[in-house]
């Protein structure tokens, strides 16, 4: 049975989708405001159940650290896991539960995770069952999208991702906004219900849907062997992803220390109305929501002119705005020296940053799926998702720092990183690019 020519299951999956996103961006733009505002203060802390055996852990590695700096790593470790568990939630999915089991198990965790943060007591609880949910659901309910179209349907599952990554955006969008209102007027404890409460609707959805769901995903591919030529071309990959990951470091950031330095640095307050921070987030995800379909656009009509930008030009593009984002910052913090900042820069920030991490990310995932090996490809993409655990965790140790610099010095800090990055996809692109296209070309027919 199909809806507008697409599988029924797409719109469950896709509704679905977005109010885990509401749910997820929405607990994410507050989290380190909370944290640093309320949650981590001495006289607040000692109510978190087995926070003094975490901080000790933590402090065992990095020495002794100040709320901010102790917030900041929990945030980036938080965010790095995020990304790192739906790899093992796809084993598991794989080998044992099935995808829709494995997609309601993380629904489950994720609604305990969201109403848990409601109280203070569970707070390393409600990170706990997030992580875990996130690793069930995140991976296996994207899986289940390609697999509810035939495998050789490639324009119609095309669109049906399109589909999904909207309601994606959408959730992200609207989670921040109306969480970030929630959490102005109400407090913080009714905006991390709020998330719960529309997670709980993601899994009502998707339990409704829930027969016109794939139970298990079948790949043709596992029991094919990797050739010389196949591990050559992993190996490329892995480098691929190296020089890319400088852009997804300075991403990270517009998480974790920025909502501190808008609280303590720009005037909020604009013709009597206070402007909530999770707004920003807001605003950087509307940016990459509008710079989709203008980038396509653009891209299609250089095609067309035959100087469409190659993958590790669009790299280089995405460091660089990254770059002049946070210089944009520096520049701000320096010239406005102890005065309030006005709100258009930060938000022009916002801007920067969310068109270069669609010029990064999706292309990103695009070249590992087009070149990575059949046998592997769903692996590669796996671990493509690695790379963001690497940059939230050191976007994490990075924000430690910002109580010991300058704001202008640290936002430089920031450009400098965007800027290796520009130059080592320069240094190495033009040779990646080159290995890569051979690797790719299609085998010569043997001699009569």
């Amino acid at each position: 049975m199909t809806f507008f020519g697409h599988p029924r299951g797409l719109f469950y999956l896709a509704f679905t989708e977005a109010w885990e996103r509401f749910s997820f961006y929405g607990m994410t733009a507050l989290l380190m405001l909370f944290m640093v505002n309320h949650l981590l203060l001495p006289a607040n802390s000692g109510s978190i159940a087995g926070f003094v055996s975490f901080r000790e852990a933590i402090e065992s590695i990095t020495g002794p650290l100040s709320t901010q700096a102790l917030a900041s790593r929990i945030f980036g470790l938080y965010g790095g896991l995020v990304y790192f568990t739906p790899v093992l939630g796809g084993l598991i999915a794989d080998r044992w539960l099935g995808h829709r089991n494995a997609v309601i198990l993380g629904a489950v965790l994720m609604s305990v995770g969201h109403l848990s943060m409601a109280f203070e007591q569970s707070f390393l609880i409600a990170l706990a069952c997030l992580i875990t949910g996130s690793g069930f659901l995140k991976g296996n309910i994207t899986a289940q999208v390609g697999a509810l179209y035939p495998e050789g349907d490639i324009i119609r599952r095309a669109k049906g991702f399109t589909i999904f990554s909207a309601s994606i955006n959408v959730g992200a969008f609207t989670g921040s906004f109306f969480c970030g209102l929630a959490a102005k007027y109400y407090g913080w404890h009714i905006a991390f219900t709020l998330a719960g409460v529309f997670m709980l609707c993601g899994l009502a959805t998707y339990l409704s849907g829930y027969k016109h769901l794939p139970a298990r995903i079948k790949s043709s591919h596992l029991s094919a062997k990797l050739t010389t030529a196949d591990w050559h071309t992993l190996y490329l990959l892995f480098a691929v992803l190296a020089v890319s990951i400088f852009h997804t470091i300075c991403y990270f950031e517009s998480l974790n220390a920025f909502p501190i330095w808008l609280q303590q640095h720009v005037a909020l307050n604009v013709a009597g109305f206070a402007i909530p921070i999770p707004w920003f987030l807001s605003s950087e995800t509307l940016s990459s929501i509008t710079a989709a379909p203008l980038l396509l656009i653009l891209w299609r009509w250089q095609a067309s002119r035959g100087n469409e930008p190659s993958d590790f030009t669009k790299f280089t593009i995405a460091a660089a705005m990254a770059a002049c984002s946070y210089l944009l910052l520096a520049a701000a913090s320096y010239f406005y020296g102890n005065t309030p900042i006005h709100p258009i820069w930060p938000f022009l920030y916002t801007v920067g940053i969310g068109y270069s991490f669609v010029y990064n990310w999706p292309t990103v995932l695009s070249l590992v799926s087009r070149v990575a090996p059949a046998s592997v490809n769903s692996t590669m993409m796996g671990i493509a998702f690695l790379t963001l655990f690497i940059s939230s965790n050191t976007i994490g140790w990075v924000a430690g720092f910002y109580e010991k610099m300058t704001p202008t010095a640290f936002w430089l800090l920031h450009a400098g990183i965007g800027g290796i990055g520009v130059i080592t996809v320069q240094t190495f692109g033009p040779w990646l690019n080159r290995r890569l296209r051979d690797t790719t070309k299609p085998a010569a027919a043997p001699d009569a």
